[in-house]
């Protein structure tokens, strides 16, 4: 097995790497929340999350605080996994 074979395409890029190093410091984070942390438009935001939710690493929960729509996002089991296998496989390949 090569030194890179656990290093996650999906966490390439520097959107979804910071998406998922805030999910995984907090328990969740509302859309506002990360738009706010990592600076971006809301499409920008909007497609990596899709990315994240469509591989199965992020959960979505809709609902109303008062009459107001509310999103908020948390890692998955699965999510987390995936990206301590890449933080890792990160961490061994700086080693070398």
């Amino acid at each position: 097995m090569g030194i890179i074979d656990n290093i996650n395409k999906l966490f390439d890029h520097r959107i979804r790497l910071g998406i998922m190093s805030i999910l995984m410091v907090n328990d969740d984070a509302d859309f506002n929340r990360l738009k706010e942390l990592l600076d971006l438009t809301d499409g920008n935001l909007a497609s990596h999350i899709k990315a994240l939710e469509n591989a199965e690493y992020i959960l979505v929960e809709k609902s109303f605080v008062g009459r107001k729509p509310n999103t908020r996002y948390s890692a998955t089991k699965l999510g987390k996994n995936e990206f301590k296998k890449h933080i890792e496989a990160l961490e061994k390949l700086l080693k070398k």
